[in-house]
């Protein structure tokens, strides 16, 4: 089968389409014919060695996958050849198969493209427990959500929406405002590209003051942080919840009386380790959001796909961060 491998730390021009064997479903595994799998930016990290998860070389990168079950290996019973699965794979995505644990599989509806099912664990599963889990997010609650437009902030405005929030969109360009309300933000405001320190993050502190209101905001999704984190901090609610979510913007240093003062909490969203520490709850979160995508409340939004021989190219979308909503790579 065909794959695109990584055999040297570098950008997505490293990667190359090479043949490999099949793969062989082993004991309490299911060999998956991949038909389309999701593109992060875990995997423009994880390609140049600087994901905090090393991938031994050569190896695929992709770490979501939707498609058929080709083969069933020993003691699973759970799923017959056929079945159309999502699963999670943290690398070997990006190939025309895959042998993975059938507890990292899950059916999904008929429904279902497989673009979508691709584009939908990642995002969704790590905003609904941000939001959930973590947040505790109440309905009539105000959300703020950076870098609104991407992914990951798409997927947290549906989830949010869905569960009866107020959201305000914070996004780097009227283009990004424009996407971010048609997807479900009631609200929003465009941040400089390049923030400096005062006065303009003072500015952008009373911007985003004024588009959550008076109380501020309840919960605020940041999968951005670097120079946006502080100003946003600001505009945090009493007792209210600031989920951390990744880094595309650099790593923050924030004023620590900020916390204190707003009697706010700071909360860390590690997906990855909670899809391990608690297979069950994350089972149950993914069941909910299926139920929500049956019932048309949430949706992937693909702005993308790129066949297998160019999924180098689907990543480097996501260097400059210009990229919006989902992209996929398929088969």
């Amino acid at each position: 089968m065909r794959a695109l491998i990584s055999r040297e730390a570098g950008g997505p021009e490293t990667l190359r389409l090479e043949q490999i064997p099949d793969p062989v479903a082993g004991p309490g595994q299911l060999a998956i014919s991949i038909k389309a799998c999701g593109v992060n930016f875990p995997d423009l990290l994880m390609i140049q060695d600087l994901y905090q998860v090393k991938a031994a070389r050569p190896f695929s990168p992709g770490a979501e996958i939707a498609g058929f079950v080709s083969a069933v290996g020993e003691g699973v019973g759970d799923f017959v050849v056929g079945d159309r699965v999502i699963g999670r794979c943290g690398v070997g995505g990006m190939a025309e198969g895959i042998a993975l644990d059938a507890s990292k599989c899950t059916r999904i509806p008929g429904t279902m493209p497989f673009p979508d099912a691709a584009a939908f664990q990642f995002a969704y599963e790590t905003s609904y427990y941000a939001l959930v889990t973590r947040g505790r997010l109440k309905s009539d609650e105000t959300v703020l959500v950076l870098g609104a437009s991407g992914g990951v902030g798409v997927a947290a405005t549906q989830v949010a929406k869905a569960l009866g929030a107020r959201v305000i969109a914070a996004v780097s360009s009227e283009e990004k405002l424009a996407f971010a309300r048609i997807h479900g933000a009631d609200d929003g405001l465009i941040y400089p590209a390049s923030i400096s320190q005062p006065p303009d993050s003072r500015e952008l502190s009373r911007a985003l003051k004024a588009a959550v209101g008076a109380a501020g905001a309840d919960v605020i999704v940041d999968p951005v942080c670097g120079a946006l984190a502080e100003p946003a901090l600001r505009c945090i609610a009493e007792r209210g919840r600031y989920l951390i979510l990744g880094f595309t913007a650099g790593i923050a240093a924030l004023p620590m009386n900020l916390p204190l003062l707003k009697s706010c909490d700071i909360l860390g969203i590690n997906w990855r380790t909670f899809t391990m520490s608690q297979p069950e709850e994350n089972h149950s979160n993914r069941e909910t959001l299926l139920q929500m995508y049956s019932r048309g409340k949430i949706s992937p939004v693909i702005t993308a796909t790129f066949p297998l021989k160019r999924g180098g190219e689907a990543i480097a979308r996501l260097k400059d961060r210009g990229a919006m909503g989902k992209i996929v790579v398929t088969n």
